[in-house]
């Protein structure tokens, strides 16, 4: 037929550790798994035409193979470059094979059949015993490399077998014969760094007993040898590892120490995890309304249907030259809450959101802007889709019967209206008690007069870009260069930054308005108020004038902000209201009230 010849029986070898130089083997199937982690994996069954193997895995960056057909059934490929990982227990001896490089010698069109008749790989340990053979003459240098590699697995699993596992909270770098049984909760990407002294990889897991929680990581070869063997929400046995003072810049566990696999570490999947010993992950599931009123920066778990997925955007940074990639989802929830949530780097180039699934994130953190809060997905963060837990599917429920139709708290819009505490209070007593002065905004409400609208520098041009206001710089040629995405442009929008003097009855002070109050209050969209402003002052002026002395309700938010070596105290509307007469007087007579002590309990 004139197909390469499989390398008859090298399974059995491979699997029981020896180092096997570029075997060929068959496949005989391949299917995609459900994996906990996000990353798209591929399941496949292996032949060398007198064994099979199951336990086999394609490393995530085969997948375009895959994708190209190339990896079809009875396809013959040469393995180049492989790892095996220990997965049993008790000595079982069971490896699961995670493929890196290999060559197609013969596609699976071609071949059209399977070769030979082949067995599980297991049996032929069974049938070596049964004929007490002789064991298979291995050259020197692989029998010395297959004991180097079984040693700590060896280790291992005597202390498995004998029930001899350590808390993680006794873990110390003074005593290193040690194994630990944990759970992974989460797992970082895998990161690159070069600096003076050479370059590599890395990626960090974090890993939880019932005693306590310890973040590990893994260079360069452990790196490739674990990552792809390595997901969340799985339990595993741990040896070997070094330990050393924890750096708190980088994580935020209860533990003194950190871990850093070496070449000695060793690993094993546990297969009864269920048993109730490690506790699960837990997720401690805030509603998004909640998320309004909790701290820039904090880390929160909430649940949500993605109800919209925005574009993917590429910009470079502009301190280190790299490149990142981002996208931005929108989630909703039956708090009749939306909040915007980035996912960055792989998780937002692969997000398939067209289904609009229910995302469940653990230990994101919490941005600030203008008064909305927002969500990212950093590292360590965890992120499932369409996770099996009863708040996922009653969510489901929930918004395939029409919820979500109608949020009406968009927790992540910068005008921030009801997100935050809005006292009523007068200007001048928003000056008496030094509203703004302390390291965090300060809100209020008051009803108030529009005196004087400045159209001076009301506006700017922004980025054409749906998610960028970045302000353009004019190139010439009607060309318009955004330094945030690092693009040029023909075209731009008009953002609104409109100063205005309003007053209520103890005193007056100048506001600034941002583009969704300003649209509202001068009752026209951005492009037309800035067309005005550039062609047409007649228009401008009418558009401006309309404003003045009209009465409104302002949210303003209040914060010192430092300009050369001046503090000045800056208000910002965050919304504007119409005058509710009824609402304002019964705040107006629980005012004569309190003054007068009518109703209290002294008189």
């Amino acid at each position: 037929m004139g197909f390469a010849s499989l390398s008859s029986g090298v399974i059995a070898r491979i699997m029981n550790g020896d180092d096997v130089v570029k075997p060929v083997l068959q496949i005989l199937a391949i299917k995609k798994i459900n994996s906990n982690a996000d990353a798209e994996r591929y399941r496949i069954l292996i032949s060398d035409g007198k064994y099979f193997n199951s336990y086999a895995m394609l490393a995530s960056q085969l997948n375009e193979m895959q994708h190209k057909g190339q990896l079809d059934e009875f396809t013959i490929v040469q393995l180049d470059k492989y790892v095996t990982s220990m997965v049993g227990k008790d000595g079982a001896g069971k490896r699961v094979l995670i493929i890196s490089e290999l060559t197609v010698l013969n596609a699976g069109a071609e071949v059209k059949e399977k070769i030979g008749e082949p067995v599980t790989y297991e049996n032929a340990a069974k049938q070596d015993k049964v004929a007490k053979a002789a064991p298979p003459v291995v050259p020197k240098k692989e029998v010395t490399q297959s004991n180097n590699n079984n040693n700590n697995n060896i280790t291992l699993n005597a202390s498995i077998g004998a029930g001899m596992t350590h808390p993680i909270s006794s873990l110390s770098p003074y005593q290193n014969k040690w194994v630990i049984k944990a759970r992974v909760t989460s797992k970082t990407g895998i990161r690159t760094w070069s600096n003076p002294r050479g370059e590599g990889k890395l990626f960090s897991m974090d890993l939880m007993d019932e005693s306590g929680e310890i973040r590990a990581t893994a260079f360069k070869e452990q790196c490739d040898k674990y990552f792809d063997m390595i997901q969340v929400d799985s339990v595993y046995f741990f040896s070997k590892c070094q330990l050393k003072p924890a750096n708190k810049q980088f994580s935020q566990l209860n533990n003194a120490y950190e871990m850093t696999f070496t070449g000695e570490t060793a690993v094993q999947l546990c297969e009864d995890a269920d048993d109730g010993a490690i506790p699960d992950i837990k997720y401690n599931l805030v509603p998004i309304s909640e998320v309004s009123g909790m701290e820039n920066k904090a880390a929160v778990d909430t649940i949500g249907i993605c109800k919209e997925v925005g574009e993917l955007q590429a910009f470079t940074s502009r301190t280190t030259n790299k490149e990142f990639k981002k996208r931005d989802l929108t989630l909703v929830d039956m708090s009749n809450s939306a909040i915007s949530l980035t996912l960055w780097g792989d998780d937002a180039v692969n997000f398939d959101g067209h289904v609009q699934p229910v995302i469940l994130v653990k230990g994101t953190r919490i941005n600030e802007f203008n008064g909305g809060k927002s969500l990212s997905l950093g590292g360590g963060s965890i992120m499932k889709i369409n996770p099996d837990i009863p708040e996922a599917h009653k969510l489901r429920g929930w918004f395939d019967n029409g919820g979500g139709d109608n949020v009406a708290n968009m927790v992540s819009a910068r005008t921030g209206g009801g997100s935050f505490s809005t006292d009523w209070m007068t200007l001048k007593d928003a000056r008496a008690r030094n509203l703004g002065s302390g390291d965090k905004p300060d809100y209020f409400q008051c009803k108030a007069v529009v005196h004087i609208v400045k159209q001076e520098n009301a506006f700017y041009r922004a980025c054409p870009q749906a998610d960028c206001n970045k302000k353009v710089v004019d190139e010439g040629n009607d060309q318009y260069r955004c330094e945030r995405c690092n693009a040029l442009y023909p075209n731009f929008k008009y953002r609104l930054l409109v100063n205005m003097s309003v007053g209520d009855w103890t005193s007056n002070r100048w506001v600034t308005c941002f583009n969704e109050t300003g649209e509202q209050l001068l009752k026209h969209t951005s492009q037309e108020i800035g067309e005005a402003l550039e062609n047409d002052p007649t228009k401008a002026e009418e558009i401006f004038s309309a404003l003045n002395f009209t009465s409104h309700i302002f949210k303003l938010r209040c914060k010192n902000e430092v300009y050369g070596d001046m503090t000045r105290n800056k208000l910002t509307v965050q919304s504007v209201g119409p005058l509710n007469h009824k609402e304002y007087n019964r705040h107006l007579l629980k005012e004569l009230k309190e003054l007068t002590g009518i109703g209290s309990s002294s008189n």
